[in-house]
């Protein structure tokens, strides 16, 4: 990324548990300020490294890389780091503005004198006076409770300062474990699976406002997820993978746009993937229909894999359409119709506003800007 400072670098990284390798030579760059989502099924390595760059686990082989220094023997706590879980560990016995505090309020007095500075420190203190002696220690327990309400506010809770956790929704629950992990300014944000347990319209309202959060701290992000639409919908980069290994890194756009492989294909988004063949220079045929197409440069008669998003069909009437279809099956989406297409054989799914029976005809084309292509693996 241009102009970007890399602030994590993870070089060669491998893991195994058991003898079955889970991280498998991995390398990546995570720059400042940036959101990157780790994405793919379970299993495929991705919390891994998570725990990795966070210090819970170290790797079999390869460095770990933050601001420039090897931090493979590092402990958790001394890494600029902060980890949010799916599970919150929140303490039942405290309320919500101890449970922000309580990392802070359990560091040593050195590390606290260190973290806040002499200058904060003295202007608390005068604050806090009034014509009376106040201890640097009181001092620095107003300023960790004055960061907890700040942290709060953050992720809009002020006004549950006092509540208990247990009284809390699973949404609220969730935002104080951000403000717990957020109220230690933290230089990396590492959020593992953090909306898995919340229902869809929450996880939704969560999304927008995780990256509205991490845009203005300018805290770097580096989530976990297995949901695309999560990952789509927050990140600045995916990294998508599988069986440890990272298959495509890119924009949401670029990945949905330009999948590297089927597996990519498939895994971001609802696709269609067809096999065609690349006639000559901006011309493919599949279905048996040449269609122009428009910045590939494969062989020609060269076998490749065409991929069409559902709705980047054009639904026409059937007299102007190059291909000709019958629907099979129907659904009503809310915002489109989404429909399967039987085309010589081959089902077609079509999101589209237009309003189709099952057992009508549809015509359909495609604009050649919207034909992406993939070459053929091996395994096919």
């Amino acid at each position: 990324m241009e102009n970007k400072r890399a602030l994590i670098e993870l070089k060669n990284i491998s893991k195994s548990y058991d003898d079955e390798m889970v991280v498998k030579n991995v390398n990546l760059t995570i720059y400042e300020n940036e959101f990157l989502t780790l994405l793919g099924p379970s299993g495929c390595g991705k919390t891994t490294i998570l725990r990795m760059i966070a210090g819970f686990i170290k790797p079999d082989e390869g460095e770990v890389i933050i601001n420039g220094k090897v931090f493979n023997d590092l402990p958790p706590y001394a890494r600029p780091i902060h980890t949010v879980f799916q599970k919150y560990a929140l303490f039942p016995h405290l309320n919500v503005l101890d449970n922000v505090a309580f990392g802070l309020n359990n560091r040593t007095w050195d590390y606290l004198e260190q973290f806040y500075g002499q200058e904060k420190i003295k202007n608390e203190v005068k604050e806090l006076s009034e014509g009376k002696e106040i201890s640097v220690k009181k001092a620095i327990k107003s300023l960790i409770y004055k960061d907890s309400i700040q942290a709060l506010k953050l992720v809009k809770l002020e006004g549950f300062l006092k509540r208990k956790v247990d009284q809390l929704s699973g949404g609220q629950q969730q935002r104080v474990a951000l403000a717990r992990a957020l109220v230690n300014k933290p230089q990396i944000l590492l959020l593992d699976e953090p909306l898995a347990a919340l229902d869809l319209k929450l996880r939704q309202n969560m999304q927008y406002e995780l990256k509205e959060m991490q845009r203005n701290l300018g805290i770097t992000f580096l989530f976990v997820t297995h949901d695309q639409e999560e990952a789509m919908t927050m990140s600045d980069r995916i990294v998508v993978m599988k069986e440890g290994v990272i298959h495509q890194l890119g924009s949401p756009k670029s990945i949905y746009n330009e999948p590297i492989n089927r597996y990519v294909a498939n895994f971001i988004g609802e696709t269609n993937i067809l096999k065609g063949t690349y006639i000559k220079k901006d011309v493919v045929n599949f279905l048996g229909v040449d269609f122009k197409c428009m910045g590939y440069t494969f062989n020609d008669m060269e076998e490749v894999d065409v991929v069409i998003r559902p709705e980047d069909f054009d639904v026409v009437d059937v007299e102007k359409a190059k291909l000709v279809g019958e629907v099979v099956f129907s659904l009503f989406k809310g915002v489109h119709n989404e429909y399967e297409v039987l085309v010589k054989g081959e089902k077609l799914l079509v999101h589209t506003y237009e309003s189709y029976e099952v057992g009508q005809p549809i015509g359909l084309t495609i604009d050649p800007y919207e034909i992406h292509m993939m070459k053929v693996e091996a395994s096919e």
